[in-house]
């Protein structure tokens, strides 16, 4: 089937058509549904085999004891097996009957993404969001309908993290370049795209960055071994006294036993005393990791097994291996779950006399000193392979994407037939778009609803599927490695004290600072100074524009004010001026939103504002 992609060699990457893709996605679906049905029946047969075994095994025990000496009582335990291999069973039942659901759920949202209809339906991710972040709000990288909504298909808070700061930071070149060569290695790795999405026995539990952090920056406990040794020591003297209260100790030494016990107990609640403000402190904080540890243990079992060729992704793996978690982190699992059931009313008060709670806090210190570190950095392998695993699954859904080629001897950004990642392929328009030394900057000109915010959208989204080692829609893309800085999104801050003109002026003063470091800017500007009078607009975009060019940078600018399209003709600018705007001219909303060279020379604001019903 489609999706076993160890069938195939592992790094050769197979382009399909979207056509083949939705298929496939749709045949997995519906097998899975199939599957709903059979165990939902084998299911209902189990439970019915258990109900009627047990009311058997009730009844028999029933009437051996009223008939004790026609028929043995025994004779009623010989249905028990039956009943517990079918309640077994309905438990086995249960739990595929979940991890089965949630596979037909992935593959719904996977069809749901090919399709297009994605928005709204996934992660948005708004907790990742930074403030006054150079592009996040502006390009619509975060948020409900965002780029990071259309790629993330991570199974935990971890990869998802991990995720957006592939989005929002850019890389070293040759960090990009590998990660491009990882992503296309997990291309075709639907199975095991299939193995993540099914992690945890529910769909609820999470592995969550915060979680992990907020136990690892718990104050250090220092845990002394000798008291370790004497609380170990003292609670199997107090097991052996209770041992031999059953009869193992002579009757002459009954008189003793009260005195040994309480001196054992005395010293379990000096020990407990002197950690139990720490024990209760760490507490909430423990057992939410509890719940969280599964996921990320089972995770990276299956990570460790991996054999890939990509350097990346290599790495990762030996990173885990090395340190080899799984046994860990299942030991820190099994002492965090022991921590919590000792609370329980049925071994509440045998687990306080032998000090079981300050035993097993003293022993999870003590994994917490061996283990951090390297819990720190298993968190971030799996992180990092969550989030290329996101985006070789938007590279086997957009097949006709191509890969980028990164470049490190010349400043340029050139695109042929770029299209805006988040537009589906039917109705999205493609451009070209050539900006080098010689052409650094282009004017867009053109009326409202023209397109001229996509096609800076367009660019800028481009460059960050680029960065984070994504192919882009489109037929070829050849960039350098940009510090990318948009203002298309601006808005005022009541709370911050701030208009909207002052906002602008604030990013653009950040996009000069960006500008002039190492490495190169790519401005997007839309609108520019907006707020403004034209005289005014015309002599601050000038300055803008000339100090971001003279430091090297690249970018556009797009304007309804047709003085700026002065700035390309200016000495040093290196720009042009292009346009976009109607068909042919005839109908001013009939717009084909193609790049075309030159200025443009329609206005449609005043068919906008009739069409919007306003008297003009």
């Amino acid at each position: 089937m489609f999706w076993r992609g160890a069938s195939t060699p592992r790094y050769l990457y197979i382009r399909m058509t979207t056509e083949a893709v939705l298929s496939g996605y749709r045949q997995r679906r519906d097998e899975l549904h199939a599957g709903l049905a059979r165990l939902r029946s084998s299911r209902m047969a189990a439970s019915g085999f258990f109900g009627c075994a047990t009311v058997a095994a009730v009844v028999l025990a029933v009437f051996a004891l009223a008939m004790h000496r026609v028929v043995p009582l025994v004779y009623s335990l010989a249905v028990l097996p039956v009943a517990l291999y079918c309640g077994r069973k309905c438990l086995r039942r249960n739990s595929d009957l979940r991890k089965t659901l949630r596979l037909a759920r992935y593959y719904e949202q996977a069809v749901a993404r090919v399709e297009g209809a994605w928005a709204g339906a996934g992660v948005d991710g708004e907790l990742f969001a930074r403030s006054n972040h150079l592009y996040g709000r502006d390009l619509n990288v975060l948020g409900e309908g965002s780029l990071f909504e259309l790629l993330c298909t991570c199974r935990t808070e971890i990869g998802r993290r991990s995720l957006a700061n592939y989005l929002l930071d850019a890389p070293l070149p040759e960090e990009a370049i590998e990660r491009q060569k990882a992503v296309q290695e997990l291309h075709g790795r639907t199975d095991l795209r299939e193995q993540i999405s099914a992690l945890g026995e529910f769909s609820f539990q999470e592995s969550t960055s915060a979680a992990f952090a907020d136990w690892m920056e718990l104050p250090r406990v220092r845990v002394h071994s000798r008291l370790r040794a004497m609380a170990l020591t003292t609670s199997a003297l107090f097991v052996l006294l209770l041992i031999g209260a059953g009869g193992l100790f002579p009757w002459a030494h009954w008189v003793l036993l009260p005195l040994w016990a309480g001196s054992l107990l005395a010293v379990h609640a000096v020990i407990g005393l002197l950690y139990r403000d720490r024990v209760l402190a760490s507490l909430p904080r423990t057992r939410a990791l509890g719940l969280e540890i599964g996921v990320l243990r089972d995770g990276l079992k299956i990570l460790q097994t991996q054999q890939f060729q990509s350097a990346t992704l290599r790495r990762i793996v030996e990173l885990v291996r090395e340190g080899n978690p799984t046994p860990k982190i299942g030991r820190l699992a099994r002492l965090i779950y022991a921590l919590t059931e000792r609370d329980r009313d049925a071994v509440y008060a045998i687990s306080r006399a032998l000090l079981v709670g300050t035993q097993v806090f003293l022993t999870i210190e003590k994994w917490r000193e061996q283990h951090s570190a390297s819990l720190a950095q298993w968190l971030s392998a799996w992180g990092e392979f969550e989030a290329l695993l996101a985006l070789a699954g938007y590279s086997y859904e957009h097949p006709e994407n191509t890969f980028p080629r990164l470049l490190d001897t010349e400043v340029a950004f050139e695109g042929r037939e770029l299209g805006h990642p988040l537009l589906p392929a039917a109705v999205c328009v493609r451009n070209d778009v050539s900006l080098n030394g010689k052409k650094r900057l282009y004017v867009v000109s053109g009326s409202n609803m023209a397109g001229k915010s996509t096609l800076l959208r367009t660019i800028g989204l481009n460059a960050v599927l680029a960065y984070a080692g994504a192919p882009v829609p489109g037929k070829s893309l050849s960039l350098s490695l940009f510090s990318v800085c948009a203002s298309l999104s601006v808005v005022d801050s009541l709370l911050n004290g701030k208009s909207k003109f002052f906002a602008e002026m604030d990013r653009l003063r950040q996009t000069i600072e960006a500008a002039m470091e190492s490495r190169p800017a790519l401005f997007l500007i839309d609108e520019i100074l907006s707020g403004t009078n034209s005289r005014d607009r015309r002599a601050a975009a000038e300055a803008i524009v000339r100090t971001l060019v003279e430091c090297g940078a690249l970018g556009l600018l797009s304007t309804h004010d047709l003085a700026l399209t002065e700035l390309p003709d200016l000495p040093g600018m290196h720009g042009t001026n292009v346009h976009m705007g109607s068909r042919d001219g005839s109908d001013p909303l009939d717009f084909d939103f193609l790049l075309k060279p030159g200025i443009t020379a329609e206005s449609s604001a005043l068919e906008i504002a009739r069409l919007a019903g306003v008297p003009v």
